[in-house]
């Protein structure tokens, strides 16, 4: 009853895949977690020295962006150290002055 089907592939024109050699290149890597980390760190610094708490704030939020982003081959110590800064930065600069954090369109 059941009729032979004929193959239509052709075994003769299959390309597998290969990936790209890397090389040593990273050519197209996203560098948005760098770019964060060392935001991060800049303004965890500025936040430290300055007594600013928006530059705190700032280092915080860059470095959860930089965590977020970031893959599993990056260096896991430097990520957390921005972290840690960053939020150290943010404790600091409420010890030493904690009133609340005010907008800069706030009159005062």
């Amino acid at each position: 009853m059941s009729t032979p089907t004929v193959d239509p592939r052709r075994p003769d024109k299959v390309n597998r895949y290969k990936p790209p050699a890397s090389n040593g290149q990273q050519g197209n890597e996203d560098l948005t977690p760098d770019y964060m980390n060392i935001l991060g760190m800049v303004f965890s610094m500025c936040g430290l020295m300055m007594k600013s708490k928006w530059c705190s704030w700032l280092a915080l939020y860059s470095s959860c962006i930089s965590f977020a982003n970031s893959r599993v081959s990056d260096d896991a110590k430097q990520i957390l150290s921005s972290f840690m800064l960053s939020v150290s930065a943010v404790v600091m600069s409420y010890l030493q002055n904690p009133t609340p954090l005010t907008p800069p369109w706030a009159s005062t």
